[in-house]
């Protein structure tokens, strides 16, 4: 069944739903995995990883098999109803921006943001909601994090955090060693710039998560988050407004250059 999602497969995550009718398609070729890799132009490890459900095939995945199998669009569609499971409908057009950014600023006063969580983080931080499909809001999570490491034109970010967001213990020691040591080499590399208002400064100013993204082909937009759902602003006024909030933030924040030595005093505490 390629032309819908069954409910049977709402007990299962996308990527391994999607893995399930990429083996039955190739079973029904009489192919081996490598033979199928092969039709489809792609390494058989690839072909494993998706088979078994371990990453959410891509769109391009999906078109190579639409063409080996002669189903124009059938595999494509499935795939990308599939990978929108883990998007709430009012998070997809931010998420749909966000894909476009050149530049992305946030802000979080409690929480690092889903963009910089390492997995075990996120992990605590979405089971704490107790979803029923955790492991596509997990893959979701992931897969936003590509548009700082993309080869081509990869996003800059200037996040900016309170410095209890960072003390905000979630999950073990170990796991928050690890976010902070991930929060560190993001504030260590060039393109990016990582703040923090320390804990001596009170910010009554902003209690609200948001962000702001400059798109590679169109005007400023601007994101709050809240309960029970996120906006995306997007009337001049509005993120002109969010801009003069975060230029605000800056200016209560430590420089950058600071950054990295109070994420290691923070580090020492979880020890």
């Amino acid at each position: 069944m390629v032309e819908g999602v069954s409910q049977e497969s709402g007990a299962k995550d996308g990527a391994s739903y999607f893995g399930e009718e990429v083996k039955a398609l190739r079973k029904s070729m009489g192919l081996s995995q490598g033979e199928f890799a092969t039709e489809l132009r792609y390494n058989q490890g690839q072909v494993s990883k998706v088979e078994n459900g371990s990453v959410m095939a891509s769109e391009s995945f999906a078109k190579a098999m639409d063409r080996v199998a002669g189903t124009p669009g059938v595999y494509l569609r499935l795939r990308n109803k599939l990978a929108r499971r883990g998007i709430p409908d009012w998070f997809a057009p931010y998420v749909a921006l966000e894909k476009k950014a050149a530049v992305v600023k946030m802000f979080h006063p409690t929480l690092l943001p889903g963009l910089v969580q390492i997995h075990p983080y996120a992990e605590e931080v979405l089971r704490a909601g107790r979803p029923t499909n955790f492991a596509d809001l997990i893959r979701v999570r992931m897969e936003r994090q590509e548009i700082l490491t993309r080869d081509e034109d990869p996003a800059r970010l200037w996040l900016i955090l309170n410095e209890s967001a960072l003390r905000n213990p979630v999950g073990s020691a170990e796991i928050m060693r690890a976010q902070l040591h991930h929060i560190h080499e993001l504030a260590e590399t060039p393109r990016h710039r990582v703040q923090i208002i320390p804990g001596s400064k009170v910010n009554n100013l902003v209690v609200s998560p948001f962000g702001l993204l400059t798109l590679t082909d169109g005007p400023d937009v601007a994101h709050v988050d809240g309960f029970p759902r996120g906006f995306v602003l997007s009337e001049p006024a509005d993120v002109a407004q969010a801009q003069d909030a975060y230029d605000l933030l800056v200016a209560m924040a430590a420089p950058p250059d600071e950054t990295a030595e109070l994420i290691n005093c923070i580090v020492k505490d979880c020890s």
